[in-house]
């Protein structure tokens, strides 16, 4: 199973997800791409199996991953003020993978029910689709 984690600016919502995977799922290859190096550096400290930087990156990880996760800004081209570009927003979007996505309510997006505990129930959907695949 692998788990791809995109996110941008400093990367600190995409390591606190690699760290929670991590400890929740150790088995689960976790492959993050940053949209720039700050956000790169970040999952890499959080404990990725892979990590690279950049468009490219992201679209090559979004066709071999079995579940997606970060902001929902990801799927959104033009948001992260600007690191997502449409080319990312569409590979996120068109991947076959499964998606968990966190309501940040930025960016102009305002996701309604997005507060409370996001993280918490972002681990138990991941932890769902991962006990589905096993059975």
């Amino acid at each position: 199973m692998t788990v791809l984690v995109i996110d941008g600016q400093g990367g600190k919502l995409g390591r606190t997800l690699v760290e929670a995977i991590k400890r929740a799922f150790p088995e689960v290859f976790v492959w993050a791409v940053g949209t720039n190096s700050q956000a790169s550096g970040a999952m890499l400290k959080g404990g990725a199996d892979r990590v690279a930087t950049g468009e490219n990156p992201v679209l090559v990880a979004c066709r071999g991953a079995d579940v997606i996760t970060g902001p929902i800004g990801i799927a959104m081209a033009d948001a992260l003020m600007g690191e997502i570009s449409p080319a990312m927003a569409n590979a996120v979007a068109q991947s076959p993978a499964q998606r968990v996505l966190i309501p940040m309510n930025l960016c102009d997006t305002y996701v309604a029910g997005g507060s409370g505990q996001i993280l918490e129930d972002a681990l138990a959907r991941l932890g769902t689709l991962l006990s589905d695949r096993r059975n």
